[in-house]
């Protein structure tokens, strides 16, 4: 029996290398390329994995993966990918509010998976290093986090080392379809003669292609017919020993037009991401660009121990790197045979929430278990193929539905532009700050898939939002209550508007 399975692994290998044939074609060896790539090859599919370019990649976003990530991680058996990067660890998450703040852990969660909910915590409780295998049970979750190149570089290196993995860098220009059919067989490339340095054409077969590109990805218009909405941007600063307590958690700053993150990416570095609405006029060219933003709008709103580490960080007169903040409703891959498009191509949202590397590495688990050998025989079969790619994007969703609705609600209060906006912001960080965190928190960090509670939270901090107002505007005084209709109207214009920020995506993930 063994030598008939080294045998047919031979086989294998020499249809990957010298035929370019293979069970699966994965474009893309980022992170979701990756991982269901190592995860079929797990299930002893043959797998072909290609990529443009297989030097680090060096990119200011996924550098923070939330512990529903690291569980997904652990479950395609490439945990050991967080080993050896100078990877930090996180607990929860810190945020300044206009001068105040509060710090709250991950919640603890039992062997079942069950999230523990406290009481209560109490203001200024800050994240803990109970998740490190030696606290009894239950355990807090652990999230980590690095730079974006170097986990990445890990990941290929376990697909490189995988037997039934073969990987080429070629860059893919299109699919190939059949004479009689309009089912995908394959991808064109253009792959680099060592000899002559020249790209020469190339191709790859496969019974099923995945299309793993990206967010810029070439192939999303023609097979998905989707384009992301970008609102803004995020321009990045790498801050040297920049100090920042509390240690291990992510911060978050909200000031009048400001909406920064901040979390350690290595022993020395830490990620300051700025958020930039398009065509903001704080960043117009007249008023400095983004360096102006930052230094006129963002900077003062920052602690006055992390501003130093900000100014060194500009000093060198640059434009600091961007990306788009991209939202990209999924969408059904019942659509093509032979192939199907994953990862950021196929779903974003915005990665204020740190949430896209948990979405794609557990997209990948349920992808696997769904195309399974024992599940499908065949990766050739179509009809079966689309019924599994039905169930994946209805079960996929008790998950990124609230990763992506959270994603994207929480932008929209913490970039509040109106009064309204700034009612919800204010109800949110007072929800914060009455400890009403550990379902919230555990929401954000993938480890609780229950969109019903999301739902609650949301509209229980629309309501604490209006009980502030009405406070305000009533309280103080004895003549306060003729503020009443007032404060009436204006909770009624406070719910409108966040209903009109939670249901249309909520709506949106559903369909």
């Amino acid at each position: 029996m063994a030598g008939a399975a080294d045998s047919e692994a031979a086989r294998n290998t020499e249809r990957r290398e010298k035929h370019h044939e293979a069970d699966v074609v994965v474009v893309g060896a980022g992170v979701f390329g990756c991982a269901a790539a190592y995860a079929l090859a797990n299930q002893g599919r043959s797998v072909i994995l290609l990529e443009r370019w297989m030097h680090e990649p060096d990119r200011i976003v996924g550098e923070l993966l939330q512990p529903g990530g690291v569980a997904a991680l652990r479950k395609l058996g490439l945990e050991h990918c967080l080993e050896g990067i100078d990877a930090i660890p996180c607990y929860g998450y810190h945020i300044l509010y206009r001068g105040d703040e509060v710090s709250f852990s991950y919640p603890q969660v039992r062997p079942d998976g069950e999230v523990v909910v406290s009481a209560g915590r109490k203001k200024g409780q800050e994240a803990n290093g109970s998740a490190n295998g030696h606290a009894k049970e239950p355990t807090r979750p652990e999230g980590r986090s690095f730079h974006h190149g170097r986990f990445i570089m890990q990941l290929r290196r376990a697909c490189m080392g995988h037997p039934n993995i073969s990987v080429f860098e070629t860059e893919v220009t299109a699919t190939i379809k059949g004479e009689h059919t309009d089912a995908v067989l394959g991808v064109r490339t253009r792959t680099k003669d060592p000899a002559t340095g020249k790209k020469e054409p190339d191709c790859f077969f496969g019974q099923l292609t995945i299309i793993a590109d990206g967010y810029a990805s070439t192939f999303r218009k023609e097979l998905l017919g989707t384009t992301p909405v970008v609102r803004s941007k995020f321009y990045a600063l790498e801050l040297i020993d920049c100090p920042f307590p509390p240690a291990n958690t992510g911060h978050v700053v909200i000031g009048d037009q400001t909406l920064a993150l901040l979390y350690q990416i290595g022993t020395h570095e830490t990620r300051a991401l700025i958020d930039i609405p398009n065509e903001h006029p704080a960043a117009a060219p007249s008023a400095g660009g983004a360096r102006g933003y930052i230094q006129n709008i963002v900077l003062p709103a920052l602690p006055p121990h992390v501003q130093p580490s900000v100014r060194a960080a500009l000093a060198d007169g640059r434009i600091p790197r961007s990306m788009p903040n991209s939202w990209l409703p999924s969408t059904k891959q019942t659509r093509h045979d032979g192939v199907v498009v994953l990862g950021d191509a196929h779903n974003m949202r915005h990665p204020l929430t740190g949430g896209g590397m948990t979405v794609a590495l557990n997209d990948a688990v349920l992808l696997s278990s769904l195309l399974s050998p024992q599940e499908m025989p065949s990766l050739s079969d179509h009809a079966a193929v689309r019924g599994a790619m039905a169930t994946f994007h209805w079960r996929r969703k008790h998950l990124t539905s609230i990763i992506n609705v959270l994603a994207q609600a929480l932008y929209s209060l913490f970039a509040a532009d109106d009064w309204q906006l700034r009612a919800l912001q204010r109800g949110c960080f007072a929800y914060f700050q009455r400890g009403w965190t550990d379902e919230p928190v555990a929401m954000l960090g993938g480890i609780l898939r229950r969109p019903a509670t999301l739902a609650y939270h949301f509209f229980s901090v629309a309501f604490l939002g209006i009980w502030l107002n009405i406070v305000d505007l009533c309280g103080g005084s004895v003549l306060g209550v003729l503020r009443l209709p007032l404060a009436l109207v204006q909770a009624v214009l406070i719910l409108w508007k966040a209903c009109v920020v939670f249901l249309p995506v909520l709506g949106t993930e559903f369909l």
